[in-house]
């Protein structure tokens, strides 16, 4: 048991790091989707740099009713959230240990907004049929986001679980098999995009 307590605080900053790395890759995305979102304001047929073609498309994705869900920008939403997360990384970093309530509600939060990031994915690739890079940067980075901020629940035990069970979801993460899901999870989205759109994903004049 010793043993895990040690390891798990070795990998806790690790952690962290990914937290911090991830969440600042969402809110450069975040950040390019709401400058874009601005640009779209003042002219619908402004031609975005992540416009490539039909398919590869910011502005068709950000000219949807997807893109505002709430009433204003998606990409809002991410700069207040991947703001957050990234404060929490940096205090982790500096070996902040967060009350389990807090750290606890953050995951959950956060789960939240995963679900969200997912069902914006199945839009743009089912409904909307059409691809964002930023967006699909912004679901990447929330998933790892999110795997990240399990862990550091899991070390904690901020679920409460009883020690038998504490030392058995441990272990499981120390074995890196929440990864190894992770992983799956972007092989899975990788290779439905690839077969979505395939060549589409290559400039025009590629092809030319």
């Amino acid at each position: 048991m010793t043993e895990l307590l040690v390891a798990s605080a070795r990998r806790v900053r690790n952690a962290y790091l990914t937290m911090l790395v991830s969440a600042s890759l969402s809110l450069f995305a975040a950040m390019i989707l709401s400058i874009d979102a601005f640009k779209l304001a003042k002219d619908a047929n402004t031609d975005l740099s992540c416009s490539i073609n039909a398919v590869v498309s910011c502005g068709k994705v950000a000219l949807s009713w997807q893109s505002t869900v709430f009433g204003f920008p998606n990409s809002f939403i991410g700069l207040m959230f991947e703001s957050a997360v990234i404060t929490i990384a940096i205090a982790g970093l500096m070996q902040v240990r967060f009350p389990n309530s807090l750290i606890r509600i953050a995951f959950f939060i956060y789960s939240a907004a995963l679900i969200f990031a997912l069902w914006l994915f199945s839009q743009s690739f089912f409904v909307i049929k059409a691809f964002c890079p930023w967006c699909m940067l912004v679901t990447v980075s929330t998933i790892s986001v999110f795997m990240s901020m399990l862990r550091i629940n899991v070390y904690q035990n901020s679920f409460n679980w009883s020690e038998v069970n504490h030392q058995r979801v441990l272990r499981f993460i120390l074995q890196g098999r929440d990864y190894a899901a992770m992983y799956i999870i972007y092989a899975v989205i990788a290779a439905g995009v690839i077969w979505k759109y395939g060549t589409y994903l290559l400039p025009d004049f590629l092809y030319n």
